[in-house]
């Protein structure tokens, strides 16, 4: 509670966590030219954040030849390691949400469709594993993503990744997009799978989950087990907005190209600017932005 100030209703979050989400993997390689897809490229973007301010990089990589998400644990190695062996410190945080698309077959729903790309828990974390990042996401649910296709996240793959994660001393983000993924989160820790203290991003914006609007933001900051760490993020033209009502309701934030593709209407952003513009967000509301150093020590992380 010494980092938050009580205003309007909300705890202002005054000491701020800013992670970068430098690439994703949706289908926007063709919409910037400069989106991050080599694992240079994505190495460079991640350290560039952390010299704007960003204290978390979230990384997922992509197929160099065709700039489409991949899943790859050689890619993967080659973008932490050129992170590590960079004189930037950041925290490292790898997608584990690769492999759970599902569009079904139109003649025989039963089916999977092209485009399809459904795996075992085991080999979702398979990056994880073998890299033992800071932090990995998790996230607690199935849904409609889009008009035709669906994410699926079961309670038992999540149960076997939580496990695992836990096992490996790797920190779970709970990427939770509507408010039933907050009850299955709390059901992880109270099965004893999660850490103390519990880290939640709260997805918003995404079709067809939870909206990116105040009132969701404070209905699933409410929802959240005492003591946990949260941010939140929304995508598109509300990315910058949701920053602010983050910190205004005790959270951290998110920015990056794998959320918003621009700066303003019309212009093209870096993933360095983006943190630059929530830096700013951030101070004007009279906060802090934390370094990696102290972010370690507020996520209950190892020491780098």
């Amino acid at each position: 509670m010494s980092d938050n100030v009580y205003a309007r209703g909300a705890w202002m979050n005054r000491n701020v966590i800013i992670s970068c989400a430098v690439t994703g993997a949706g289908d926007s390689w063709d919409k910037h030219p400069d989106l991050p897809v080599t694992p240079r490229q994505i190495a460079d973007a991640a350290i560039s954040a952390a010299k704007a301010g960003a204290a978390i990089a979230h990384i997922h990589v992509r197929n160099p030849q065709t700039g489409k998400g991949a899943r790859d644990v050689e890619l993967f190695r080659e973008v932490v390691d050129l992170v590590r062996g960079s004189d930037t410190d950041v925290i490292v945080n790898l997608t584990a949400g690769m492999g759970g698309t599902w569009f079904p077959d139109k003649a025989d729903p039963s089916r999977p469709a092209a485009g399809t790309d459904m795996i075992g828990p085991e080999e979702r974390l398979a990056h994880v594993g073998a890299l033992r990042p800071d932090i990995c996401s998790l996230d607690c649910g199935t849904m409609n993503f889009g008009d035709n296709e669906i994410y699926i996240s079961t309670p038992a793959y999540l149960k076997t990744m939580a496990e695992m994660v836990k096992s490996w001393g790797v920190k779970p983000e709970l990427e939770v997009f509507d408010l039933g993924h907050i009850w299955l989160a709390k059901h992880l820790m109270e099965s004893g799978l999660i850490a103390s203290p519990p880290m939640f991003q709260i997805c918003l914006g995404i079709p067809w989950g939870a909206p990116a609007d105040a009132e969701t933001m404070l209905a699933m900051r409410n929802a959240l087990p005492a003591g946990s760490n949260w941010a939140s993020f929304a995508v598109g033209r509300m990315q910058m907005p949701m920053v602010a009502q983050a910190v205004l309701m005790g959270g951290n934030v998110r920015v990056g190209l794998e959320d918003n593709l621009y700066l303003s209407k019309g212009v093209l952003a870096s993933n360095a600017q983006l943190v630059e513009r929530a830096v700013s967000i951030v101070e004007s509301l009279g906060s802090t932005v934390m370094g990696p150093t102290e972010a370690r020590v507020k996520l209950g992380l190892r020491p780098k």
